[in-house]
């Protein structure tokens, strides 16, 4: 029997935040939604009602979170019936890549990606996965590999975080929500490179093809040839 008990990434993302730092947590509930692409360019984020009870902050605390955001050139606010909050079709660019890292902070980083991402790869594939969990694996898949390079980063975001989502457990994608946030950072400050981004996109398909056939050792051993070479490109940028 298929089992249709997704966690979706939205759900991971707007949880509720703490009431110490109310606002800045908002901003990166928010930012991380939008760098990994869970809502996409030009789509709008849910409404304010909702958005507020999610994250359990009053609206007016969203309201400043959502100026913010504005203010920096992530979102804008258009009014009418069919008005809301949507992300810029065009995002602001990161940071100037280069530079060095501290070290330990590195492989702290990519020693939980490991972790997480080999794992969420080897359960996906341990599960009886539906109809809707293998459409939304071969569409994410399919949306990275036609990616352009501008938007690269956030469709391949949505690729890795959607083989948690079909794990079914949200505190799995959570914690690759806030992993994956932490090594875009890093990816950020290096450039992107045509030739691994081929090299990526057919490790992406070895990864999904095995997950889909339910093979849950091929699986990770893909997802883990996958992230050692990203790894390897991060430490000779960075280190």
């Amino acid at each position: 029997m298929e089992s249709t008990s997704v966690v979706n990434a939205g759900e991971a993302l707007f949880r509720p935040v703490r009431a110490g730092n109310a606002f800045e947590e908002t901003v990166e509930r928010l930012l991380q939604a939008i760098r990994l692409g869970v809502v996409g360019a030009g789509e709008r984020l849910p409404s304010e009602r909702e958005l507020a009870e999610r994250l359990g902050v009053s609206r007016v605390t969203l309201r400043e979170a959502i100026r913010a955001l504005s203010d920096a050139g992530y979102v804008e606010s258009r009014r009418g019936r069919y008005g809301g909050t949507f992300v810029h079709d065009t995002l602001p660019a990161p940071p100037e890549p280069g530079g060095k890292v501290d070290a330990v902070a590195l492989e702290d980083a990519l020693c939980l990606r490991y972790v997480l991402e080999t794992g969420a790869a080897e359960m996906a594939a341990a599960r009886s996965l539906s109809r809707a969990d293998r459409q939304h694996l071969t569409g994410t898949l399919a949306e990275a590999a036609g990616a352009e390079l501008g938007d690269y980063r956030r469709k391949d975001s949505r690729l890795h975080l959607a083989i948690a989502e079909v794990t079914a457990s949200g505190s799995l994608t959570t914690a690759m929500a806030d992993a994956r946030t932490r090594v875009n950072q890093l990816l950020d400050r290096i450039p992107l490179l045509p030739p691994n981004l081929e090299h990526s996109n057919a490790q992406h398909e070895a990864i999904v093809d095995a997950i889909l056939a339910g093979d849950a050792p091929a699986a990770r051993r893909a997802m883990a040839e996958h992230i050692e070479g990203t790894a390897s490109l991060l430490r000779a940028f960075l280190s």
